[in-house]
Formats: C-alpha cells, sequence, structure tokens
C-alpha cells in the first residue's frame, strides 16, 4: 500500500471543488498545482508525471494505492461472461479481465457534498 502526502490530498481536495467545470484536463491540473506550489509548469509537469507514474506502476504490479481522506485505487477482477453483439444481437463471449477501480474516501465525499449543498444553496 503506498501512501502520498497531505499535500496531494490538499491539492486533490481544490481539484474537485473549485470551479464549476465538469472536466479538468492534465493541462490544467498542472497549472493549478504550479500556482500552488509556486514552481514552474514543466516542474509541476514532472511532478504530476511522476505522481500517475507511481500510481499506474503500483497497480500494473497489483498493489493497492491509498491516498488516506482522498480514495483509494485497486484493481477489481471481472469475471468472463456472455454479452451479446448490439449490431447484431449473436451472442458473444467476453474473457475475464482486470480493470482498475476507485473509490472515494470520506473526507472527499463530504467536501464534494458540501460544495453541492454551498452551490445549490446560492442559487
Amino acid at each position: 500500500m503506498i501512501y502520498f502526502s497531505e499535500f496531494v490530498f490538499k491539492v486533490a481536495v481544490k481539484m474537485f471543488t473549485g470551479g464549476g467545470d465538469f472536466l479538468m484536463t492534465k493541462a490544467e491540473l498542472v497549472e493549478r498545482v504550479a500556482n500552488q506550489i509556486n514552481l514552474t509548469k514543466k516542474q509541476t509537469e514532472v511532478v504530476v508525471n511522476t505522481v500517475f507514474s507511481s500510481i499506474t506502476d503500483s497497480l500494473a504490479e497489483g498493489k493497492k494505492v491509498e491516498l488516506r481522506g482522498f480514495g483509494s485505487f485497486r484493481i477489481r477482477q471481472r469475471n468472463a461472461r456472455v454479452g451479446r453483439n448490439p449490431k447484431s444481437g449473436q451472442k458473444v463471449d467476453v474473457p475475464s479481465k482486470k480493470v482498475p477501480f476507485f473509490k472515494a474516501g470520506k473526507e472527499l465525499r463530504q467536501l464534494v457534498d458540501e460544495h453541492e449543498k454551498a452551490q445549490e444553496q446560492e442559487s
């Protein structure tokens, strides 16, 4: 299990609770983080890429990644099943596979909920 710093949590919370847009690109994430820690965008991009790589590498190794207060990433096993081709309706065997899964932490869920309630009250 990997634990990231309190800083990553604070930046992530600001990401999820700031602004009204429903999508944040990697470039926007780099810009927000750069403004928070007073690094150049190039330096911040290295930090962001390192965090993403660490999460990805850990998941690929089958490890769980836990960011206290933010959430956890883990791999879930999907069983093989019989699906249907939507065009022809023909049965298709879908093999089992492993997929990444994210579960939001209690603090993140509460902050997102509080932010949503505050926006509703402003309207």
